[in-house]
């Protein structure tokens, strides 16, 4: 029986690198997984250490939001898998948010940020968090004007960007180089050990796994690269939300968003889904299509797709078995796939070796007690 296993590992590890870069039918070739790179750095906002720990302040910090009780970190906490762990974001106070709080695990690596890929940077997407009228709601010069008046801001600001006083625009800043420090370590993640030598990272089931994910299951034409997605965006025929049927605080949200991103007067009164991708471009071909998530560290960041709609991996991968659901530009790569019981298993267990043995924590860190009155002018 010994024997038997191993001559099977050995010939799934074998078949790896042919199968890897190439679809189950053999006709197109992706990037392979691969282990993650150093997270790239934008020129114009080097690292820092003292960058990076203001950065961790200002995520925690509550003060940065409208009633001062949405930092960052309330959408995104390290417990919940840089979530929240509920199927829609929590929302502002009085409202109700309309999308899945995605991880900021790992969001270093895309190029296009959120579910319908409206920003490009770390940078870009804090501010469209904190003032976002269903998010943090907070008016920039109401918060800059807070962190002027806590004099352990006005001197970490000075330190890091020399500036007199702290700007959000710099906050922003921050929060990002904080947030590029949020990524995985590979010498926690199984496959990431697989592929750089340790042959025994990789069970048997998980083996088979990889074999599947490269070949009949071929999540690969869709997750590949070291960051396990290639960015692009699909409409799988998710389901929708079922909230936005019959609760009247998500269908205001949902509503508003509609007239927020300026798409027609006939989609706005009659808005019946989240159309994705169509609210950047405005072609119909792109309705109901969302940037592919990555697969990193999924084991953590339950419950999936952008309206959570899947409590487990289990649910996402019996919906793709099934060839997805009807959606109005639905990608001709999702078709059924005809996977046994065991093999779902093992799909679902090699999906979960993407991700860390151990979930990343951050403790929190210590922030700037009350405001402090600015000295009177000298006349």
């Amino acid at each position: 029986m010994k024997n038997s296993n191993a001559l099977k590992l050995s010939a799934i590890a074998a078949s790896f690198a042919v199968v890897m870069t190439a679809s189950a039918a053999g006709k197109e070739a992706y990037p392979p997984l691969a282990p993650l790179p150093p997270a790239p750095i934008p020129k114009d906002n080097p690292q820092s250490p003292e960058k990076i720990a203001l950065g961790k302040q200002l995520f925690w910090e509550n003060r940065l939001s409208g009633d001062g009780s949405m930092p960052c970190v309330s959408c995104h906490m390290p417990g919940l898998g840089w979530g929240d762990g509920g199927q829609i974001s929590r929302g502002y106070p009085g409202t109700k948010h309309w999308r899945n709080s995605q991880t900021v695990l790992n969001s270093a690596y895309y190029n296009k940020i959120f579910w319908e890929g409206s920003v490009t940077s770390l940078e870009g997407q804090a501010p469209s968090a904190a003032e976002g009228g269903v998010a943090g709601n907070g008016d920039p010069s109401v918060m800059e004007m807070r962190l002027r008046f806590i004099p352990e801001y006005v001197a970490a600001f000075k330190k890091v960007f020399g500036s007199e006083w702290p700007r959000m625009n710099d906050a922003y800043r921050a929060i990002a180089s904080y947030e590029r420090t949020v990524v995985t370590d590979a010498s926690k993640v199984p496959f990431d050990r697989y592929v750089k030598g340790e042959k025994t990272a990789l069970n048997a089931s998980q083996m088979a796994g990889m074999k599947l994910f490269n070949g009949k299951a071929n999540c690969i034409q869709c997750h590949n690269g070291p960051l396990a997605s290639d960015q692009k965006f699909y409409d799988t025929g998710l389901p929708d939300f079922p909230g936005f049927k019959d609760d009247p605080l998500y269908q205001v949200t949902h509503r508003w968003e509609h007239y927020q991103k300026g798409v027609s007067e006939d989609f706005y009164r009659n808005a019946d889904k989240d159309y994705g991708l169509y609210y950047i471009t405005k072609n119909p071909k792109d309705i109901g299509k969302f940037r592919t998530p990555s697969l990193r560290e999924v084991k953590y960041t339950a419950p999936y797709m952008h309206n959570g709609v899947f409590a487990t991996l289990q649910e996402v991968v019996d919906f793709y078995d099934q060839g997805g659901g009807k959606g109005s530009n639905k990608s001709s790569r999702i078709k059924p796939l005809n996977l046994s019981a065991q093999e779902k298993k093992d799909l679902v267990s090699f999906i979960e070796a993407l991700s860390m043995t151990e979930p990343l924590i951050h403790d929190d860190p210590k922030l700037p007690g009350d405001y402090q009155p600015l000295p009177a002018p000298v006349k």
